[in-house]
């Protein structure tokens, strides 16, 4: 079962697309846990989840992690589905809680009192992609794949002589 969940297609398509999910949730969740790029920090995103969203400390501790640690492993391709599935239900979570309300589109004139969920949309997108393909190329799925079956080219199947 293990083996299943790590083993991915050797594949460019998936690189690109992990990459993509990562570049675009790791800033938002060094927003959440650091405070960079103009985010709250750890402090204040607890108080507002707990608080404000009322989800239980563990789920908003989990959201915190998962956008920030989670990121991170999946921008190396490690552990990519579980990463892409975990973004991904983070993704439907903050779009059910609280961007729907506001409609599809982002708030690209700043005339509305909250973003839309276009963009989460599209993450779930990529996230289901990626449940499906695995991490792809260049990942550290790969690579423990390959040490588990015989080295690999990272675009095939076909053994490197």
């Amino acid at each position: 079962m293990w083996n299943k969940i790590t083993t991915t297609t050797a594949t460019p398509v998936a690189f690109i697309l992990r990459i993509t999910l990562a570049l675009i949730m790791l800033p938002h969740g060094l927003q959440l846990l650091l405070g960079w790029f103009g985010g709250a920090g750890f402090e204040a995103t607890m108080t507002t989840f707990t608080e404000y969203l009322h989800l239980p400390g563990w789920v908003a501790l989990g959201a915190i992690l998962i956008t920030s640690f989670g990121s991170l492993a999946l921008l190396v391709g490690f552990w990519g589905r579980i990463m892409a599935f975990l973004e991904g239900v983070f993704l439907l979570g903050a779009m059910l809680s609280v961007h729907l309300s506001y409609g599809f589109f982002m708030n690209w004139s700043g005339k509305n009192s909250g973003e839309g969920f276009e963009y989460h949309l599209l993450g779930i997108g990529i996230a289901v992609a990626l449940i499906m393909l695995g991490s792809g190329s260049y990942s550290a799925d790969l690579a423990l794949q390959q040490k588990r079956q015989g080295r690999l080219s990272p675009f095939s199947a076909q053994k490197i002589n």
